[in-house]
């Protein structure tokens, strides 16, 4: 990374700017105090990548709002769409069909693990192991050509609306969805083979970057940020919705206690096996039927305000939606996890060696257009 060095207090104390322009960074900077190797202190240094994404939707109608709202968090579309339409219908009053609502969390599960494999194909040149970008990257796509079977697009999908989904399934998907289920189960042994149960991964990730149960709660974390760190919370029991509450999915929710860098990637490894299962679930129950109701251009929202959350990737994705009833949001407000995850940087780097800085970092998945948004 390119570093930025100046002195600072004390002759043995320097002041390093690491990003934003380093693509590890993702367009985000973080301002880190050293005295020798070990990080005294660390700034979070966001923005760089704001979009005005939530004032921009005002000027759009609830339709047109699904393609732009995906440009925040493109690797995880489905997941910063779906609240936004839960949200809309709600105010509506409207529930979308259960053959669509059974459709959205079969794509919200794929996009999850389209999330996942983006961040692990990261992860692993992060603590020198490059084998594991090119794996995660290749095995990535075989999720992306199931998402491209539903929806037609390739990276974002503009899949969920309000009031459904775009269109129904091929009728071939199932077959190929249960076969490629089969053969990443399989792939995974290799993953843990190479990566996961490798011993120079354990000794950058065990014991680093330790947040335990009381200050995750405490930072205000979520997602498998917060269950990697004994918090078994998760929106899709606690507050279930899309039908998730009839998949009894429960069993299929991992949490861990340890709180390192260790527990927050294998958390991550775990939902890669756990969304599958869900979606052979999903499968299994989805009903015939339509997969979204009969509206006829732009719709109006009746005056009100609604808040809806989903449990995308990274964590709860909320939308607050204020309508005036008009065509268009009067105000739209996105809670998104990643910057929820910014609290936490500056505690768990605090007292780490600045090699392990990478590590940490990325280890909480934080994405920063989604938080600059």
């Amino acid at each position: 990374m390119a570093l930025e060095v100046k002195l600072e207090g004390k002759p043995s104390t320097l002041s390093l700017s690491i990003g934003p322009q380093h693509p590890g960074s993702g367009h985000f900077r973080l301002i880190i105090t050293v005295d020798g190797d070990i990080i005294t202190k660390a700034v979070p240094d966001p923005g760089y990548v704001h979009r005005g994404a939530e004032k921009m939707a005002e000027y759009r109608d609830y339709f047109q709002n699904i393609p732009h709202l995906e440009r925040p968090n493109i690797i995880d579309s489905t997941g910063i769409t779906l609240p936004f339409c839960l949200v809309t219908e709600k105010l509506l009053d409207k529930p979308a069909p259960p053959r669509a609502q059974y459709l959205r969390i079969i794509m919200s599960e794929l996009n999850r693990i389209i999330s996942h494999m983006y961040w692990l194909g990261i992860y692993g040149p992060f603590l020198g192991h490059t084998t594991m970008f090119m794996w995660p990257m290749g095995d990535r796509e075989l999720f992306i050509d199931l998402a491209q079977m539903i929806s037609g697009a390739r990276v974002t999908f503009a899949y969920t609306i309000p009031g459904g989904v775009r269109n129904d399934m091929p009728s071939n998907f199932k077959d190929k969805a249960l076969k490629t289920f089969d053969y990443f189960e399989e792939r995974l042994k290799e993953y843990d083979r190479i990566f996961f149960d490798n011993p120079l991964v354990h000794k950058r990730t065990k014991g680093v970057g330790v947040i335990n149960r009381d200050d995750a709660l405490g930072l205000g974390l979520t997602g498998p940020n917060l269950r990697a760190s004994g918090v078994n919370s998760d929106t899709r029991i606690d507050e279930p919705y899309c039908l998730y509450d009839e998949l009894d999915i429960e069993e299929n929710i991992p949490s861990l206690m340890e709180g390192d860098c260790w527990a927050r990637m294998m958390l991550r490894r775990y939902e890669l096996h756990e969304s599958m299962e869900i979606m052979r679930k999903a499968l299994a129950k989805m009903p015939e039927g339509d997969v979204k109701l009969p509206f006829r251009g732009a719709i109006r929202i009746p005056e009100g305000r609604a808040i809806e959350r989903v449990e995308a990737a990274r964590g709860v994705m909320a939308y607050y939606l204020i309508s005036d009833g008009g065509k268009t949001p009067y105000r739209v407000k996105i809670s998104v996890p990643s910057f929820r995850s910014i609290p936490a940087m500056p505690f768990s780097l605090k007292g780490a060696r600045l090699g392990d800085m990478p590590a940490i970092y990325w280890s909480m998945d934080y994405w920063p257009v989604e938080a600059d948004r």
